[in-house]
């Protein structure tokens, strides 16, 4: 399998590299890329997004387009211009990629673009599988034109994987890298009443999960991707709070968190009980399924 990477530098994409044999990566940041691909074991090409499609060159013998790049949802407050580079760095930067791949003389059999949870809102105790009807907040609309821009890659005769990824947990940053102090320090605790559901997924097998999809040819569209044990917030922080083995008792107030991260917040108490109906149904299987045993894994890594 020959893949074209983006995204390559960030918490996923480091990841996704380690199980690519001399992936091609581009990147903004070509230096940055370059030590992230790991000298000669791929090839890194200059590309940004928002400006049109990809060199031609890029696609010279791909297989297989992994799609990861994409502005952080959770980096500084949801300012109208914040949201305008969430939105154009997914929506935008997506179908200029498809531009490219409809162009390329000899065109990749498949594209896996990365998706989000997002896609269905605050649903409560609801079970969400890859068939559930999307939300209609400002996540779920940047999820679903994002997934449109993907899916017309159809159009060129590739099949299109779209991942809809919940929160990815490892060692090393991500969500847990932000939660780590304050539970080390025994300050950690539950959003609110805790009662929410969290679709959560370990870092290595959503690389994993990526390499599935490209080489499953029964896995097409929408996917889930997260472990097929969602739990409760409270849930989490007590399994957090074992693992660092200090108590995890103070909640955590909507309010005070709207204050520090506006209307973010909202998504952080979002109930979404996601189940990876296709995943599960493909035949993978998951290293990670408990979230017990994979917070205690990316514990010991993180102190190695």
């Amino acid at each position: 399998m020959k893949a074209l990477v983006t995204g390559g530098t960030g918490f996923v994409g480091t990841r996704l590299l380690r199980l690519l044999d001399s992936p091609i990566v581009l990147s903004r940041n070509v230096e940055r890329a370059r030590r992230a691909v790991g000298g000669a074991s791929g090839r890194v090409l200059a590309w940004d997004p928002l400006d049109g499609p990809p060199p031609a060159e890029a696609f010279d013998g791909v297989d297989v387009v992994f799609h990861l790049a994409g502005e952080s949802v959770a980096e500084g407050r949801w300012t109208a211009a914040q949201k305008a580079r969430i939105r154009e760095s997914r929506v935008l930067g997506t179908r200029h990629l498809v531009e490219g791949i409809s162009r390329a003389e000899r065109r990749p059999r498949v594209l896996v673009s990365a998706s989000a949870v997002g896609y269905y809102g605050d649903r409560g105790d609801e079970e969400l599988t890859e068939s559930s009807p999307p939300a209609a907040d400002f996540l779920a609309e940047v999820c679903i034109a994002w997934e449109k821009e993907a899916l017309a890659a159809e159009e060129a005769g590739v099949r299109v994987v779209t991942a809809r990824t919940g929160i990815v947990l490892g060692a090393g940053g991500g969500a847990l890298g932000k939660m780590l102090t304050p539970f080390k320090l025994g300050a950690g605790g539950p959003l609110g009443n805790g009662r929410q559901w969290m679709p959560w997924i370990h870092v290595d097998d959503l690389a994993r999960l990526y390499l599935h999809a490209a080489d499953t040819d029964a896995v097409r569209g929408p996917m889930n991707a997260v472990a097929p044990n969602p739990v409760r917030n409270s849930e989490f922080t007590k399994a957090l709070g074992r693992a660092v083995h200090r108590p995890a008792f103070m909640p955590a107030p909507y309010f005070g968190l709207r204050l520090l991260f506006g209307e973010f917040a909202k998504v952080l108490f979002a109930s979404q009980r996601v189940i990876p109906k296709v995943a599960l149904e493909t035949g993978f299987r998951f290293e990670f399924p408990e979230i017990g045993p994979a917070l205690q894994q990316i514990i010991v890594a993180t102190a190695a």
